[in-house]
């Protein structure tokens, strides 16, 4: 794979991370 895609692959994992977290609390935001 090229870097292009380690940076979609990256910005996709922090992304759905930080949504997950969101879920699961939602008293912080």
């Amino acid at each position: 794979m090229n870097a292009e895609t380690w940076v979609a692959l990256a910005i996709a994992a922090a992304l759905a991370g930080y949504l997950l977290y969101a879920l699961l609390h939602p008293e912080r935001f």
